[in-house]
């Protein structure tokens, strides 16, 4: 990566929007220079857009990357960072587990349905035919 970027540099790099790219610089998690009518991406920018787009993948608040990016800056040592951290994947993984059980308990429910629905199509099609009774006629 160059030292700075432009706005349409950078989103190609990432694989992102531009207008992506402006939304987390509305949020405080990226703040370019300006050069005329231009954003100039510094490495720093670059390195929490980074950051965030991790933080994403993990599936993270946006309120939550920017806590623990924001710690970069002000952070002696990267303990009190990393520490947040851990404790936002811990959440992360508990949530991710519950859904997890949530989706197994109505995939059982699904292929109870679906044995129940079976068996009643069984039982139709076993069954002798019975005549059918004339439908009355509306009105």
């Amino acid at each position: 990566m160059n030292q700075t970027q432009t706005i349409t540099e950078l989103a190609r790099d990432f694989g992102v929007t531009t207008r992506a790219i402006r939304y987390w610089e509305s949020h405080g998690l990226v703040s370019p220079a300006r050069e005329g009518g231009n954003r100039v991406y510094s490495k720093r920018d670059q390195t929490r857009l980074k950051l965030a787009l991790r933080g994403k993948r993990l599936g993270l608040s946006l309120a939550e990357i920017k806590d623990l990016i924001d710690m970069y800056d002000t952070a002696e040592d990267e303990s009190t960072q990393l520490l947040s951290f851990l404790g936002a994947l811990e959440q992360r993984r508990a949530a991710l587990e519950q859904q997890r059980d949530d989706i197994e308990a109505v995939l059982k429910e699904i292929s109870r349905f679906e044995r129940q629905c079976r068996q009643m199509l069984k039982a139709d099609q076993a069954a002798p035919e019975r005549p059918r009774e004339p439908q009355a006629r509306p009105r």
